[in-house]
């Protein structure tokens, strides 16, 4: 509760306190006349004033030290999509921890994963990634998991994104600290991907997933596939995991009307970069059981260089020729605003239209 004017001018007079320089700032510039001639004529407005003026630089400094503290966003996916109290209970660090935002997570039943989107202050946010993944570990079992997603572990992959005030050869350093404390905690496999990837056959996570949980053993006793931190066999119930560093990307999936999974495939192999398609995209056919469709699941890596609506035209195309529709489309976590704004630049056709002339924009850059 504030104090009044009054009371601070009389604890200042009578050298009682404690009071607050930001209150006696804020009483000096609100000219109240009376405590101003009082604390004058008491002598101690000099004094008085540079003691508040000293509060707000503080104040002000660490305002922009704190605007300028480091931000790493973390994008963990878990294999369970299905059972929301298990899901809940792997999400309480992320909740708990000082210094971390827990953004988004989306489960999906078809995939059965859930894809969530922490940021915060990098160590606070390995704290939290680290305790999550322990607690994965003892709710998910892959001997029994079943989904449409390929995956390798209860935790499957972990990338840390630099954000703000922090390089990439930071996020790199913070997933191997990571990579480390998790392989000595839990007994955990680790393969570094990315940027952190310590050969560049570990730099595609779908090389290293390739085979999934259950040909991971066999793959794990090649002298290629040694993990980077960890023991030489996988976990007996949480697998492996993948963990790195990577810019931001977009999960985006496009549904089509049509119960075939081939369809899907075939499209997908044509917009993927690894057979030939766009440079900053991967992307599979994934069956929807549960809705009597097909997806083409697509990460976009980098849609400053492959916009998603020049995707999205592609797809269209490629089923048209087969006589099938799109039935719509999804992003999954968040994505940047960037991206949106050239779709709608792109559909709306748009002339020289700028991310800053969104209100909200506007609004956050001030």
């Amino acid at each position: 509760m504030q104090s009044s004017a009054n009371e601070i001018c009389a604890g200042i007079l009578s050298h009682s306190g404690p009071f607050r320089y930001d209150e006696i700032h804020r009483v000096w510039e609100r000219n109240n006349l009376l405590c101003q001639f009082q604390i004058t004529k008491a002598g101690l407005a000099r004094p008085i004033l540079k003691k508040s003026r000293e509060y707000l630089d503080d104040d002000r400094n660490a305002r922009k030290e704190d605007n300028m503290a480091k931000l790493v966003e973390c994008v963990p996916n878990f294999s369970e999509g299905r059972d929301l109290e298990k899901i809940d209970r792997i999400l309480k660090p992320f909740r708990t921890t000082e210094n971390v935002k827990l953004l988004d997570s989306k489960p999906d039943r078809d995939h059965n994963r859930v894809v969530v989107t922490v940021m915060g202050e990098p160590q606070a946010v390995k704290k939290a990634m680290v305790e999550a993944m322990g607690i994965a570990i003892q709710e998910i079992d892959l001997n029994v998991h079943s989904g449409e997603h390929p995956r390798m572990g209860a935790t499957d992959v972990v990338p840390f994104i630099p954000i703000r005030d922090m390089t990439m050869e930071e996020a790199v350093a913070l997933s191997k600290e990571a990579a480390n404390e998790v392989a000595e905690r839990y007994g955990l496999p680790v393969y570094l991907y990315e940027k952190a990837a310590m050969v560049p056959e570990r730099e595609n996570l779908a090389v290293i997933r390739k085979g999934e949980f259950e040909g991971l053993k066999d793959k794990m006793a090649l002298p290629a596939w040694k993990p980077d931190f960890g023991p030489d066999m996988p976990h007996p119930t949480a697998g492996a995991v993948v963990m790195g560093a990577r810019m931001p990307l977009i999960a985006y999936n496009i549904n089509l009307n049509t119960k075939d999974l081939d369809l899907a495939n075939r499209i997908a192999r044509n917009i993927r970069h690894i057979s030939g398609g766009f440079r900053y995209c991967k992307a599979m056919g994934v069956e929807l059981a549960e809705k009597g469709i097909v997806q083409v699941s697509i990460n976009m890596t980098d849609f400053t260089k492959t916009p998603l609506h020049r995707v999205f035209e592609t797809v269209k195309m490629e089923a048209e020729r087969y006589g099938v529709t799109i039935a719509g489309s999804e992003i999954i976590g968040l994505t940047p605003m960037g991206a949106l704004v050239e779709a709608a630049c792109h559909y709306l056709r748009l002339n020289d239209f700028v991310p800053e002339q969104v209100i909200e924009s506007r609004l956050l850059g001030e």
